[in-house]
């Protein structure tokens, strides 16, 4: 399958789909930034999982989680359980993500990577998703260090044997993406930061697995039940104009690892 197909639905009836393995920050990511990406691997029998960076596996959220994650296939919850850098309730007693040392998180994501054994890594994008959140831009920085590090035998040898994803696609907006999503999140006094258009690699038509989308967005019932969180906007949206809004999903991907270059040597 060319590497450039690899989140493509066209791919769906095939068994060779890659598996992946989502890590986001807060439970509902996955669901509004991959939850149709997730559901088409699912249905092609490809291996699906996710790890969220926040909240306690005990937590309330915890178990909309695990709704949600059983409406995409994708697994039971991986809890890492950091603090939430703007909820105090996420994770009493544990260190927010943004207070964590890097070295620490980055060898937590190795060990679940090298555990799953996974294709693909899907994360946020460099800027955070839309929002900014600095939750979104550490799970970032953090998800793209240990999908290299986990193919490297020296480095954290206690997490398993290495293993090296072959692409990591990071969830993203493209600035011509955004449509009315950009006014929804302004009119709630949230940023809408997009990348340029040239950054989203990959574009995927997800109306096909819109229902399981849309079902694993609603486990989240917190958030839906909150003005500002974007489930709650969602829900409070006509129907066609929620769908707008959820059937196309955006990525930019990355290589981590070796690649080969071109025969021309570097000159410093």
């Amino acid at each position: 399958m060319p590497d450039c197909d690899e989140l493509i639905p066209e791919k769906a009836a095939s068994s060779t789909m890659p598996s992946l393995l989502g890590v986001f920050a807060h439970p509902d990511d996955e669901s509004l930034l991959a939850g149709g990406v997730l559901a088409q691997h699912a249905a092609a029998h490809a291996r699906t999982a996710v790890v969220t960076m926040t909240w306690a596996p005990d937590s309330p959220r915890a178990s909309e989680l695990a709704d949600a994650l059983r409406a995409l296939g994708a697994g039971a919850p991986r809890m890492l359980g950091y603090g939430d850098a703007r909820n105090e309730r996420a994770a009493p007693g544990r260190p927010r993500l943004v207070d964590a040392p890097l070295d620490e998180v980055v060898a937590a994501l190795v060990q679940q990577i090298r555990s799953f054994r996974p294709d693909i890594v899907v994360t946020h994008d460099a800027l955070g998703q839309l929002t900014g959140h600095p939750d979104h831009r550490r799970t970032h920085q953090a998800a793209l260090l240990a999908a290299q590090d986990a193919g490297l035998p020296h480095l954290h040898p206690a997490a398993g044997k290495p293993w090296q994803p072959r692409a990591v696609y990071c969830a993203t907006h493209p600035e011509s993406g955004v449509g009315e999503l950009g006014p929804l999140l302004e009119f709630v006094g949230k940023a809408a930061l997009a990348v340029p258009d040239a950054y989203a690699t990959t574009t995927v038509d997800v109306s096909p697995w819109l229902e399981q989308k849309w079902r694993a967005i609603l486990a989240h019932r917190g958030e839906v039940a909150r003005e500002r969180p974007l489930p709650g906007i969602l829900a409070r949206l006509p129907e066609a104009d929620r769908t707008q809004i959820i059937q196309t999903e955006y990525f930019t991907r990355l290589t981590p690892g070796p690649t080969k270059g071109d025969s021309a040597a570097l000159s410093i």
